[in-house]
């Protein structure tokens, strides 16, 4: 019982072919007696069919990871347009669809794989199946207005909101935020530092912002602008929210 004679059987046909037609029972080793070679016989069969069926499990598996790959670039971008087609917030479709309120967000933005559950669920919410989900007409113009319910959330903090303009550097070299700081909140404790250059203006409220050994509190009107490479901090020093338009280039994130 060798490996030569297992790859020689395995030579003889594909899977679900190893029956007495195709097996050359003169490769059996001729010391064996006769109920031996019957057993090595039907032993050999059933080996070479549990390999053959491992192996085409694994090009299925190898496959199927490569159509995730394809499907995971086209469903954020597929359900954006859909939602928004059919006149629908990201709000409102999480809501009819029973998942939290950031999972449309996320899988919008491509920063969420969704399972088929999650997916199916969604898109149960919006009246639609897979099949008229992956076979609706993509537009190939070029998006230039948005409305709010088309800015995606792209920060998993609950006291600071980034909503995205487009999607950021899937789409475009410059990145444009809509900011919201709670009261006390702030960028994080380690100062930021990244290639490119950033500036804003606030909108509303009071935001302490450092740059390199300079900080200073804006108010509503003022603005900032200065390379990002430079280590920068923010920090919403006022009571009520405070909200910033920001534009960076490259996209930072």
């Amino acid at each position: 019982m060798s490996a030569r004679l297992l790859c020689a059987l395995i030579k003889q046909g594909g899977p679900g072919r190893l029956d007495n037609r195709h097996f050359d029972q003169k490769r059996i080793p001729c010391s064996l007696s006769g109920v031996e070679r019957g057993f090595a016989t039907v032993l050999f069969r059933r080996l070479y069919n549990e390999i053959c069926q491992c192996l085409v499990a694994k090009v299925i598996d190898k496959v199927g990871s490569a159509m995730d790959m394809i499907v995971e670039q086209d469903v954020g971008l597929r359900l954006r347009k859909v939602r928004v087609k059919l006149g629908l917030s990201q709000r409102l479709l999480a809501r009819r669809a029973g998942v939290p309120s950031s999972t449309v967000s996320l899988i919008e933005s491509g920063r969420s794989n969704p399972s088929i559950g999650s997916l199916k669920r969604v898109l149960e919410a919006a009246g639609l199946s897979f099949a008229e989900f992956f076979s609706f007409e993509m537009s190939r113009e070029q998006k230039v207005f948005f409305h709010k319910s088309e800015l995606s959330e792209i920060s998993s903090s609950k006291d600071v909101s980034y909503l995205q303009v487009g999607r950021g550097a899937a789409a475009s070299t410059l990145q444009i935020l809509y900011e919201t700081y709670q009261p006390g909140a702030d960028s994080g404790r380690v100062m930021l530092t990244h290639e490119g250059e950033e500036g804003a203006v606030v909108i509303s409220g009071k935001l302490e912002v450092t740059v390199g050994d300079q900080t200073r509190v804006l108010k509503a009107g003022d603005a900032y602008l200065f390379p990002s490479i430079t280590p920068h901090r923010f920090r919403n020093v006022g009571d009520t929210p405070c909200v910033v338009v920001s534009a960076c280039t490259p996209p930072s994130f």
